[in-house]
């Protein structure tokens, strides 16, 4: 098999030297049998086109094998615990130094991980609370666990640390009090004959329930709502008020005895102990989530809550942004705080505690506003995150490690990342190898590739036609290597292209926008033109975009805005509202929205790029429509792998089956019975033009494209998908292993074949994430074309080369959080660049020249 072989290489025999990562054959995913050799204490970064093969070399080789090593050297028993990656397809590595790998996985989401527990600035924190803090007088002295809400310790009793609670309020349970309770005005309650047995119950206690229920006494309302007493009394079904009370005056015998339940704890208990999801969707609805109002959404005790720090409880400390935290810390660390003179005389071990805990932090939320995470709070859940805030939060916890000889693998750090943080990005993996450790970066920003010691470029194109290295060497060797397509961007051959902006067709108004940190915002969208909104990290742009704007069109339009798919239990999750906002014109040139995300397509390998396209329709039509499949009477659901006709039984239409090897990981194999084709053989002896539909789903865009040259139907929907640069992937290629950038371009390619009928609003949240800059062309032609057949696209964007090519911009910032949330500046890309108010203005100035 040939060797892939990267330029500014020494022949491997005979060289023994030392301070190199040496690969030799990687065969991983589509790597070519590639030979490569990697400088340590270096920052090295991995570019190519996207699906060319540099994580595949990055992560799916050198951290995986790193990886490996580590588990091989843990006891067996605990290795099953941990979960681990697969063994990489290579000859040898070696060289390599333990590896830390940083990508961009949320993890589990729940509001009980935060900022502080990521970067562990909460356990200092409540350290400092715990030694240093200001007790009121006659309190004992409170462990750092009493103030976390994640111990029993410290935990607030009502709501378990979870600073929300579930309520049941009348006005959710009686929605319409002009009903009686007869026509049920207690919509809470059970229906059918449970909620009619209730009723009775209620005229045989003497209530009235055919009088409208806002007529009711407040005092009979509450008892029937939420008593907690159950008394057991004798019914007469049928019977009208007046004859029940006759009854029991005689002390007739009753049709039954009857137990009563308020409605409040029948909600709770169906809630709490039901195993019918039906009931416990049903009777959710009656339940409203809101703050604790024993700890305030503070989540702790009140002991630990009456515990002081400059003034603040733990909890009022952890709302407030990482930069006043360090404004309200740094007296205290430098001995100027209010006090301090007095209790270094009187307590002079609590003094230094206080002095020493406060340094420390101060030296950690340093590194964190360095990296422009300034303002962000300690209490904010990381599901709220961006993977890119997330993946930076992880990045300042390993400079303040201070690990020595380690390899950091880093999966595009500058993802989601204005020009300005980039830069302070850069001081942090500088800082990183200057402790003496390596950086492996899979990157396609233009500045970092630029920053780097050493680049390894892989290519020349994706998927198939990638695979080898076609350089690795320091910068300036890359300007000679011809068949690179980062090369044409590094040395300035591609140039930002120019054209006068297109006016707009009108404008969308908004006033009064407030979520998160914007307040009462006014802002004007043009019409029928490409617009870029830009703006420092955390400067309010995507709440304005993709959280509020998309709100109030969908709700002007109708349309029901799809569910988010969040997992973990409701209390658990953080509530963010739009608070106020309304569009006051513009809505008659928009008829359709339409939102572009980097949510999966799918959640298991069953979905795929062809299913989710609704591409794998038509094939599979083609397939029912042969001679040979007509004349076995195979329709259409016999081609499916979902369907069991003709799916193979054994992994069920999976193509493969899992082996668990008890100390090592668990494998992955191919279907003993279909070989990972994921049919049945009688489904597979069925050809089109040669070939079954496991071969159809095996091949990738590109080569459909080619094969399906006659068929208009699959052609469509196969020549979008290139052009939007997903010529690389399998058309079976499982929704899990796609990337959140290629997930979006799915979804834009699904898009773009529909007719096109104008008066449509796109909204994408950096849709050039993870996009090499010769993929970020191929989406703008796509991009351009939607704005050309009358539609309005609007995107949130960081990549200076798109937001020039625009045709209006709107600047959000000066900064990021409570810094943020204004429009700074709006106009033509030129006129922008211009403004001296705006931290955009001066890398855009470089683009557009």
């Amino acid at each position: 098999m040939s060797r892939s072989r990267g330029h500014h290489l020494p022949e491997a025999s005979g060289d023994t030297r030392t301070g190199f990562v040496r690969v030799r054959g990687a065969r991983e995913h589509n790597l070519k049998n590639v030979d490569v050799e990697l400088p340590r204490d270096a920052l090295v970064v991995f570019t190519g086109v996207s699906g060319s093969g540099k994580s595949s070399l990055a992560f799916g080789t050198l951290y995986a094998e790193a990886q490996r090593r580590y588990f091989e050297s843990v006891a067996p028993y605990a290795r099953r615990l941990i979960d681990q990656a697969g063994v990489p397809e290579v000859d040898s590595i070696d060289g390599l130094p333990p590896a830390v790998a940083l990508q961009q996985h949320r993890g589990t989401p729940t509001t009980r991980s935060s900022v502080g527990s990521v970067t562990t600035i909460a356990n200092s924190l409540r350290l400092l609370y715990s030694r240093a803090g200001t007790y009121p007088p006659h309190q004992p002295h409170l462990d750092s666990d009493a103030f976390s809400p994640n111990t029993p310790a410290g935990a607030c009793p009502n709501c378990h640390g979870l600073g929300r609670v579930y309520e049941v309020t009348e006005k959710s349970m009686v929605p319409d009090d002009s009903l009686t309770i007869r026509e049920r005005a207690i919509a809470a309650w059970p229906p059918a004959w449970h909620g009619q047995n209730l009723r009775d119950i209620l005229v045989t206690l003497g209530y009235d329930v055919d009088r409208p229920w806002r007529d009711l006494p407040q005092k009979d309302r509450d008892w029937i709502l939420f008593t907690d007493e159950q008394p057991t009394v004798p019914v007469y079904a049928g019977f009208t008020p007046a004859e029940t009370r006759r009854a029991l005056k005689r002390k007739d015998p009753p049709s039954y005895m009857g137990t009563f339940t308020g409605a409040r704890k029948y909600v709770l208990q169906t809630f709490a102990t039901t195993q019918s999801a039906l009931m416990k969707k049903r009777v959710s609805q009656y339940m409203v989530s809101g703050a604790c109002r024993l700890c305030q959404g503070k989540r702790l005790r009140r002991e630990s809550l009456s515990v002081t720090f400059a003034g603040l409880d733990i909890g009022e400390l952890s709302q407030l942004p990482l930069k006043r935290v360090a404004d309200i810390l740094r007296p205290t660390a430098d001995g100027t705080a209010p006090g301090a003179a007095k209790l270094a005389r009187e307590h002079p071990e609590k003094a230094l505690v206080a002095e020493r805990i406060a340094k420390d932090l101060l030296a950690r939320i340093q590194v964190l506003t360095e990296l422009g995470l300034g303002y962000l709070s300690l209490e904010r859940s990381t599901p709220t995150l961006s993977p890119g805030e997330l993946q930076r939060l992880r990045l300042a916890t390993q400079v303040r490690s201070n690990l020595f000889g380690v390899v950091y693998v880093l999966d595009e750090p500058s993802a989601g990342l204005h020009p300005a943080d980039t830069e302070a990005l850069l001081k942090a993996l500088d800082q990183l190898k200057g402790s003496g450790n390596s950086l492996f970066v899979v990157e396609h920003e233009v500045d970092v590739i630029r920053h780097a010691d050493w680049i390894v470029d892989v290519g020349p194109a994706a998927g198939e036609k990638g695979g080898r290295v076609l350089y690795s060497g320091p910068l300036e060797g890359l300007a000679a290597v011809e068949p690179s397509q980062t090369r044409r961007y590094l040395f300035g051959a591609e140039t930002a292209k120019r054209r006068t902006p297109r006016a707009p067709k009108g404008w969308l108004r908004l006033e009064g926008v407030t979520r998160n940190n914007l307040h009462g915002l006014d802002v004007d969208f043009p019409l029928g033109v490409f617009t870029s909104v830009t703006g420092v990290s955390g400067s309010g742009k995507s709440s304005l975009v993709s959280q509020v704007l998309v709100e109030l069109v969908a709700e002007q339009l109708g349309h029901a805005l799809p569910e988010e798919e969040e997992e973990g239990e409701e209390l658990e999750r953080s509530v963010v509202l739009t608070t106020g906002g309304r569009i006051v014109a513009g809505m008659e040139g928009i008829k359709r929205l339409v939102r572009v995300d980097q949510k999966p397509i799918g959640r298991t390998p069953r979905s795929n790029l062809a299913t989710y396209t609704g591409l794998f329709d038509n094939v599979r039509k083609l397939f029912a429509a042969t001679k040979a499949a007509r004349a076995r009477h195979f329709d259409v659901g016999r081609f499916s792998f979902n369907v069991a006709k003709g799916r193979c039984e054994t992994c069920e239409g999976e193509g493969f089956v899992s082996v668990e090897l008890l100390f090592l990981p668990s494998v992955y194999a191919p279907c003993p019975t279909c070989h990972g084709a994921r049919y049945n053989a009688k489904t597979l002896e069925i050809q089109y033009r040669g070939k079954n539909i496991a071969e159809v789903l095996g091949m990738t865009v590109d080569a459909a494209h080619a094969f399906f040259a006659e068929e208009p139907q699959v052609l469509r929907s196969l020549s979008v998908l290139r052009e939007v640069g997903l010529g690389y992937l399998r058309l079976g290629q499982p929704a899990t292993e796609l990337s959140g950038g290629e997930a979006q371009r799915i979804k834009l390619a699904t898009e773009l074949q529909r007719v096109q009928r104008g008066n449509t609003l796109y909204i994408l949240d950096e849709p050039t994430t993870g996009l090499h800059p010769a993929d970020v062309d191929k989406l703008m032609t796509q991009l351009d074309g939607l704005v050309e057949s009358g539609n309005t696209v609007i995107l949130v964007e960081h990549d200076m080369r798109v937001v020039a090519a625009s045709d209006w911009v709107i600047d959000i910032g000066p900064g990021a959080g409570d810094e943020g949330g204004r429009v700074v500046v709006v106009g033509t890309p030129a006129e922008v660049a211009a403004s001296s108010a705006s931290r955009t203005a001066p890398f855009l100035a470089e683009v557009v020249g």
